[in-house]
This record gives structure tokens, C-alpha cells and sequence, in this order.
């Protein structure tokens, strides 16, 4: 069966000095089939964010999409016009950004906010059925009394609320592919273990596919199918979950391991990967991740690496690789 998205060759890109660009996305290639997740993991400025924004149509000018594909149901997005993207967007496709006071309006009941989703796709639905579709959305995300908090605005509910809020505005209109982008991150561990448990019942009762953005390994550990570990705007490596985190091949994503807490570990020294993800402007030669490995060797400088297969499902970035242990 064909993946319901496929990502080829995706650069990114934003002017740079002296008519050059600076890619924030460069060269990354993904696939995802229906009905699965693919978790996209790394520190920020790695082009997490910026890659579901490519996906969505959303790169912010004067960035734009210089290279590669993006095909969705067999459809190809790159060049896909602006009236027929914006259809797709919110119907087929939807997307719940991390902070959901950023993204709901203060001065509209969410209610209003989830109508007005709804009618964006569905023009001829009456007023009462499009009122009725609401509370059904925000009962299908376990918010008490929807009936009643329909009519509520955004700094009336608590921030688990919220972010349910959006959730139901997200799939109001039942996609096919959600993409969370760090929807748990502004919330606690209580509430965020609440919406975690919501998105993959939905999933199950929806057959909708998922692309979920995290710095959080755990997060990633316990909803992906399939990761995909990015580094300077590059997949660095790819991998079912649980090889990933048993069996990783690249140094970056055996120092994010090392790095992670640890249940019923709480004496134990934390690792930590002494630097920080270059700027698209001062990228290194070679390998990207070479300045920070400890692992590199002058070969890592000379040239930068392709991705290479390690069984089927499993690729990495790295001329080392396999590796057993970034500490050997």
C-alpha cells in the first residue's frame, strides 16, 4: 500500500547574504502509511517545527520551499495552488501547535472558534447543525458538559482544557493526518500523560495518521510506530521506536538517550551533549553533528555523510555506524 505521505528531497530554505539561501529543512525524506505515527525528535533549531509547517503550506515568507516533494495521498503539495492547499489544510490535514493560548482567540468563544473550522470546509451546514457539530467535537475530547462550555471562552478553561479545545478544532472536520507539534510541552506531567491517552484513542477511533513533533524521547517512546531523529535541518536517523531506542546507530541520538531521565534513576548522573545545534548560517563542513561527537575523526570533517540502511526499517547519518556506545 502507498504511504498516505511522502516526503522526498524537502528543502527549506530562507534568504541568506549575498543573494545565497539558508536552508532550515535540507534534504529530508519520510514516509508515513495510514493509521500510524512517526515521531520527529531533536533539540530546537533542529527544523522539526519548520518541516510540519512545509507539510502544511505554512512556511512563513520569505521562506519557501526550494527543493524536493511533498506527496499526500498521492497528491503533490509543492506545487499544489494556493485555494486548492487551503481546502486541503484543516480538512484532510490539520495540525495542534504546542501552546494553545497562542493559537485560540481571546475575544471569541470556542464554540465560535470550532464553527467557524467546521463552515470553512462545510459552507452550506445550518447554524444549528454547526453548533451541534461543535459540542459533539468537544464531547469527543471529554470536555464536561460541552452543552454549557460551547459558549465559554478560551481564559475560562484550564490549559489540559484548552489544549483540547484545539484538539477538537483539529479534528472537527475528521482528517486524515493530524501533526502535533509539542502538544503536550506547556502542560504538567498529569495532564500531559490526559491528552496523550485522548490522541491515541482518537487515532484508534478515527484511523487518522499522525506525525508527532517532541523534544521528549519518552513522549515519542510510548505513541510512535516509526522515529525519524533530526539534527541541523537533516534526518539524521530513522527507526521503528523500539529498535531506536535500543539499537541506535548515530552518536547524536545515543547522546539524546544518554541525556533523558530515567525512572527510579533519580541518583544517577545525567549525560548532557556539550554544545548546541548550529545556526543555518554557520553550519559546519562535513558532518553537521561532528563539532559536538565524540566520536569524530578527520574523515567526519572532510566530507558529510550519506544515510545508510541498517536492515529494512533503520538508517543513519553516520560513517561510524553501527555504534554500540557513544561512551566506548
Amino acid at each position: 500500500m502507498d504511504p498516505l505521505l511522502q516526503i522526498s528531497g524537502l528543502r527549506t530554505a530562507f534568504p541568506g547574504e549575498n543573494g545565497g539561501e539558508l536552508a532550515v529543512v535540507d534534504g529530508v525524506d519520510l514516509s508515513l502509511a495510514r493509521g500510524q505515527t512517526i515521531g520527529i525528535v531533536g533539540e530546537s533549531g533542529s527544523g522539526k517545527s519548520m518541516l510540519s509547517l512545509s507539510v502544511m503550506g505554512l512556511v512563513p515568507p520569505p521562506g519557501r520551499i526550494a527543493a524536493g516533494e511533498i506527496r499526500f495521498d498521492g497528491q503533490e503539495l509543492t506545487r499544489l495552488p494556493r485555494p486548492a492547499m487551503r481546502a486541503l489544510r484543516g480538512r484532510r490535514i490539520a495540525m495542534i501547535f504546542q501552546e494553545p493560548m497562542t493559537s485560540l482567540n481571546p475575544a471569541h468563544t470556542i464554540g465560535a472558534q470550532i464553527i467557524e473550522a467546521i463552515a470553512a470546509h462545510e459552507r452550506a451546514t445550518a447554524p444549528d447543525a454547526l453548533r451541534r457539530r461543535a459540542i459533539a467535537a468537544l464531547e469527543r475530547v471529554r470536555i464536561p458538559d460541552p452543552a454549557r462550555r460551547i459558549d465559554d471562552y478560551p481564559h475560562q478553561l484550564s490549559g489540559g482544557q484548552r489544549q483540547r479545545v484545539m484538539i477538537a478544532m483539529a479534528l472537527s472536520c475528521n482528517p486524515d493526518l493530524l501533526i502535533a507539534d509539542e502538544p503536550t510541552t506547556a502542560l504538567d506531567v498529569t495532564v500531559q500523560a490526559e491528552i496523550l491517552t485522548l490522541l491515541k484513542t482518537l487515532q484508534r477511533e478515527t484511523g487518522m495518521a499522525m506525525m508527532l513533533i517532541s523534544h521528549d524521547l519518552g513522549v515519542v517512546t510510548d505513541m510512535a510506530d516509526t522515529v525519524a531523529v533530526m539534527y541541523a535541518g537533516q534526518v539524521v536517523e530513522r527507526a521503528p521506536a523500539a529498535t531506536l531506542f535500543t539499537m541506535a546507530e548515530h552518536p547524536y541520538t545515543l547522546g539524546l538517550i544518554a541525556s533523558a531521565p530515567r525512572g527510579g534513576a533519580a541518583r544517577e548522573r545525567l549525560l548532557a551533549i556539550e554544545g548546541s545545534v548550529p545556526a543555518p548560517s554557520a553550519m559546519p563542513a562535513g558532518c553537521r553533528f561532528h563539532p559536538r561527537c565524540a566520536l569524530a575523526e578527520p574523515a567526519c570533517i572532510a566530507a558529510a555523510p550519506a544515510m545508510r540502511a541498517f536492515g529494512p526499517e533503520q538508517a543513519a547519518r553516520c560513517r561510524r555506524a553501527p555504534i554500540e556506545s557513544i561512551a566506548a
